[in-house]
């Protein structure tokens, strides 16, 4: 009885603190246009372009504010697009003024299903990317279409972090996100700066279990589709795309098992048939929120919403809105802001509503933030209001 009464307690003291802030105010400025389903933009880390993931296998360049009309990598024949296959997001090297390397994430369907991750080879300068220049780092079979996860980011201590859901159906039939031995459903951490293709980090947090493929930095997620490192904090946060009836947003360690498919955010899963052994988890959610209701026939049904993780800012275009997480919904388009210590939540604030498909967030070496419209195929930019 105690425990929920300070639980409620803490539930009136965050509403107060949240209604009591400045809630930054925003506008959505588009920057590009006339793109095909982009799913992801980014930058180099040494310039002021844009590249910009589009799902069918091609990624365009933005330069001094113009869109190039010809693909800055273009690898359509080889990529299995569609629904939640497809291109899925790019990463530069941290050395990429000095090395000209970039790796991208993609579905591959030669025989099997597959995600793909792949170096390729540039200069810093060039506008187009030889496709031949193709290294494969990782290739990872796919059960299902759906759950690809496919966000790939070089995290701030030059590891190369990759999101994998839990290859996809309902309910993780193959139980991928908690087998120790699977990389579906869960968090991967290698080093590609060394071996061929790539070492493991000495540090990853299950090298020494045998049970555990040494790749695994974090497990139980479902389908974590965008990721974050703030860099302040140095702390890791991703949205995790839910089942039927929750959403989360997660705030990521080493080693921690976030507890899909037993759990559904902060619930047991609510879906689930099958009889579970116990499992131990790690963390909770830092905030999740429950799929919307409509009335159809008379009956009320849940709107079938996809988490879609973005940004902490730390740009300077827009003061208030310095340390605010954001994160958005794909099918609704509402972006939603908030704040933790230490990843613990102090703030949780919808932001914005929107009649836009928001399929990624991205930014730019300046930290300025961008959101793609998946529908429209446009890229718009956050800008003060």
């Amino acid at each position: 009885m105690l425990a929920r009464i300070c639980a409620f307690l803490w539930v009136i003291l965050l509403a107060s603190w949240t209604l009591a802030q400045d809630v930054p105010k925003f506008e959505l400025q588009p920057v590009v246009q006339q793109l095909r389903h982009p799913v992801y933009v980014w930058h180099d880390g040494i310039s002021d372009r844009l590249y910009i993931v589009e799902q069918r296998g091609t990624i365009r360049l933005v330069e001094d504010g113009k869109l190039l009309p010809t693909p800055y990598l273009d690898i359509v024949q080889q990529v299995e697009s569609g629904g939640e296959c497809g291109l899925l997001s790019v990463a530069f090297s941290p050395k990429f003024a000095e090395n000209g390397l970039l790796y991208v994430n993609y579905t591959q369907k030669k025989g099997r299903l597959r995600t793909i991750v792949s170096e390729f080879r540039t200069t810093p300068e060039a506008r187009q990317v030889d496709p031949s220049t193709e290294r494969v780092i990782l290739s990872i079979d796919q059960p299902f279409a759906n759950h690809n996860g496919g966000h790939i980011l070089f995290g701030p201590d030059g590891m190369l972090y990759i999101g994998m859901g839990d290859g996809g159906a309902a309910n993780d039939p193959h139980n991928h996100a908690q087998n120790p031995r699977s990389l579906l459903g869960k968090i991967l951490r290698i080093d590609v700066s060394s071996g061929d293709p790539y070492t493991i980090p000495r540090d990853n947090p299950f090298l020494s279990d045998r049970r555990f493929a040494r790749e695994i930095w974090a497990l139980g997620l479902r389908n974590p589709w965008r990721m974050c490192f703030d860099p302040e904090s140095g702390l890791m946060i991703t949205g995790d795309v839910g089942q039927n009836m929750y959403e989360e947003v997660a705030v990521v360690s080493a080693g921690q098992n976030h507890g899909w498919r037993a759990r559904e955010g902060f619930h047991p899963n609510p879906t689930l048939r099958m009889r579970e052994e116990p499992i131990s988890v790690d963390t909770d959610p830092i905030v999740e929120y429950e799929h919307r209701t409509y009335l159809h026939a008379g009956y009320r049904r849940q709107a079938l919403d996809n988490c879609i993780g973005g940004f902490v800012y730390r740009g300077r275009a827009i003061p208030a809105l310095a340390g605010w997480y954001l994160y958005a919904d794909y099918n609704s388009g509402r972006i939603w802001g908030l704040r933790h210590r230490r990843g613990r939540l102090v703030a949780n604030q919808l932001l914005m509503e929107t009649t836009i498909n928001i399929s990624s967030f991205g930014e730019d070496r300046a930290g300025e933030i961008y959101i793609c419209d998946h529908q429209k195929g446009a890229i718009l930019k956050l800008v003060p209001r």
